[in-house]
Parts: C-alpha cells; structure tokens; sequence
C-alpha cells in the first residue's frame, strides 16, 4: 500500500484504532506507534537521565494531523499540543491545498552560526582584517573539532567579522559558519567556537568573551508556499478578506504577535512531537519576524490572477535528526518515523508546511466566522472533562453545552448534574 496522509473520518474512531490507521496510513508495521501509549512512552528512569532532579513526566496530548502533501509527498504529521483546534485546522487547511498539490518548500542550507565575542580590542577596525586574514586557518582548526561532520560532507563552510559599537567599548564579533547536516548543531557548533576562542583572542590582541550559537539562524532559513483554491475556501469575499487580514499584520505590530503565534501553533507542536528544541525555534522565528527593525508577520497571503489564495512563509528552522531528544525519547522517536523523513530539510520542510496551513486556518476562520466559534465547539470537550465528567459523559455534556451557547465551565456543571439526574 502507499503511504497517505488522507484518513477521512479518523475522528470518528477511538485513540487505539486510530492509531492502527495512522500506522497503515504511514505504511508502519502493527504496533510501530505503541510508544504513544502512555504506558509504553518515556519512563521515569529515561527521563532521569535528560534532565536533573527529576520528580515526574508531563503528559501532552499527541494528534496527528492528516491531508498533508509536501513536495509531492503524503506526510502523516505528529503534532504535540495542549490548544484545541490546532490540529483539525492544520488538517483542513491542508486538505484544501492538496486540491492544487500541497506545499512546495525550498531551503537554503543546514548551515548554523556561532559568535565569538572579542573585547578590549585596542584596534577594533585592524583586529577585524587581521582575523579575515586567518580565515583558512579558523576553518581548519574549526574542523579539526569535529571529523564526523567533515566526513558527511559538514564543517566549517565560511568566517564572517563586524565591529559592533556597544555602551561598553567597540566590540569584535566573529560569526562561524557550520553546515551541521542533519543535527540541530548547537553541541557541534559550540565545540567549536570554544576551540577558535584563544586563537582568535590571539590574533586579534585582545580578549574573547562569549562564544557560543546564536539562535538567529538566518542562515538556515525555509520556505513553503501553497495554493488555496477560493472556492474551498468559501469564495472570492473570503479570499479578499484573508489577504486583508494578512496585510493588517504585515504591518501592525500587535496583530503580527497574534498571526505569528498561530504561526508557532503549528511549527511548535511538530518540533515538540519530534523532540527537537521548541525554544530555539521560537526564539529564531520571532527574531526573524524583527529582522528589519520592525515586528512583522512571517507569513503573507495574495489573490493569484485566478483569484485563488497563494500562501508562503519563510522562517529559520534549527531542527536535527541526530542527537538530544530526538533519539532519547521514545515518543520522538516514534514521531520522527511516522514522517517518513530522511534528513533534516525534509522536517524542517514539514513543520513550515504546517505552519502555514495552521496560519491560513486561523486567518480563514477570523475572516469568515471569527475565530471563536469552531475554537470553543472543540474546546466545549476540555470544558466537560473540567466539569468532572467521565468519559462516557463527556460527548454528551460537550454536545448539550454548545448547543446551549455556553460553553463554560459553570454551564457544564449543571448539565452534568441534570444527566446525572435523568440516568438515574
């Protein structure tokens, strides 16, 4: 069978045969996904050995959004998330890109930046030539740090120098550049920063201070783009009113922290899901939202001449394959799996691919309904379950309080009483 990531109607199944058609759908043996259970995921003892003083595990819920085709390819998507909605919406956002043959991505590399930081340079200006002069000899003594890297086709790929007048002096910042490969690079690209510091303190007759990544990695940035047809998208009114919308927050700031954090909702949960580093990649994609002095939004929606919706995003995704969580951790392990990826690109490719199709799910919505109504029905199960419902009573509690139009913890306690009344 070939793999899809088309599984209609795999909300109406209970978790355990849902997780058997994810496994069929990703064209996994029975059983591949068991580590989702949490009795069979991370145990107390791994957990002990990833962090320090270790009490306890916090479960979050894993979905897995479907639909998804990504240069040409059915991708099965795991999505670690708490938010109701955010899963559904990526899965029907992408639903109607497949329509036109899902994202296209592109990258510009694996390549990770580390600083070292020099100080009391009495020739700021003098330090920075010396420095490019010995370019060649910082390559090699970068690389000489990590001969695996090399051997994959890695390493050290380029120096750049700048003068950086600060309150305390003009400083000297060195940029290293590393292709890491599949890795997230952070250990790689430390290691080395670390081995350049006496010799560029050394050069530069002065002394280095900090020397370690910088999670702006602009470097390693990548691109999705996909079209909405309008039609799926509830017409012509709607597509004009999203490409409004996104102009808004191309613009204004306090909007553009609201359309990135849909953004994040998605690009967050696939990294969380995979094991990789959630705060480096937030911490790259809003400084890349600033990147021309001003906070913009990431994203950016147009009618195409055929008066359908073009989306792209461009944001910088440090994510690996190698190393960290992603191979401690079971769940990850497995999320990693059910992608059927091959390298680091193709991740980063399928979180941008999600994060557009969550943003334009958002967009849609606050256009076409405003975002509250379908967000508080898949709330409406949370709010049961908060009211003390088990879970035999939750559907019908949830159905009952939006029906009513209240969906509030209050209003789900007296329903659940008057169910109560009348099953007794």
């Amino acid at each position: 069978m070939t793999p899809t990531s088309r599984l209609s109607g795999l909300r109406d199944h209970d978790p355990l045969e849902r997780r058997a058609l994810v496994e069929e759908g990703a064209g996994l043996g029975p059983g591949a996904l068991a580590c989702l259970d949490p009795a069979q995921g991370l145990t107390l003892s791994q957990a002990d050995h990833m962090v320090e003083n270790v009490v306890g595990i916090l479960g979050v819920p894993v979905g897995i959004a479907t639909n998804f085709r990504i240069d040409g390819v059915d991708r099965l998507v795991p999505m670690a998330t708490e938010e109701p909605s955010v899963v559904a919406a990526a899965s029907n956002a992408a639903r109607i890109a497949r329509a036109t043959g899902g994202f296209s991505t592109s990258t510009t590399g694996d390549v990770m930046i580390a600083q070292v930081q020099v100080v009391d340079a009495v020739d700021p200006e003098g330090a920075r030539l010396r420095l490019l002069e010995a370019r060649d000899e910082l390559l090699a003594l970068a690389d000489a740090q990590d001969p695996l890297l090399v051997s994959l086709g890695g390493g050290a790929s380029d120096i750049s120098v700048r003068t950086l007048p600060t309150r305390t002096g003009t400083q000297v910042i060195v940029h290293l550049h590393v292709d890491v490969r599949d890795a997230m690079g952070a250990n790689a690209v430390n290691t080395m920063a670390e081995a350049l510091a006496p010799r560029v303190a050394e050069i530069a007759g002065a002394r280095t201070l900090l020397r370690i990544l910088t999670n702006k990695a602009d470097l390693r940035l990548t691109r999705v783009r996909a079209v909405f047809p309008a039609d799926l998208l509830g017409g012509a009114q709607v597509v004009a009113d999203i490409e409004a919308a996104s102009a808004f927050a191309e613009e204004d700031a306090y909007r553009a922290a609201t359309h990135n954090k849909g953004i994040m909702n998605g690009i967050t949960a696939v990294v969380l899901a995979t094991g990789n580093d959630t705060r480096a990649v937030e911490a790259g994609c809003h400084s890349h939202a600033a990147r021309d002095g001003a906070y913009r939004s990431l994203s950016r929606f147009e009618r195409t001449p055929d008066g359908d919706l073009v989306g792209t995003l461009e944001v910088p995704l440090a994510v690996g394959l190698v190393g960290g969580a992603t191979r401690a951790h079971p769940t990850a392990r497995a999320g990693v799996d059910l992608l059927r990826i091959d390298s680091a690109r193709e991740l980063a490719a399928t979180i941008a691919a999600v994060g557009l199709a969550q943003n334009l799910a958002a967009c849609r919505a606050l256009a076409a309904e405003g975002i509250q109504r379908g967000h508080m029905t898949l709330h409406a199960r949370t709010i049961a379950a908060s009211a003390g419902a088990t879970v035999g009573e939750i559907a019908e509690v949830a159905a009952r309080i939006v029906a009513d139009g209240r969906i509030r913890v209050e209003h789900a306690v007296e329903v659940l009483a008057d169910l109560r009344r009348s099953s007794s």
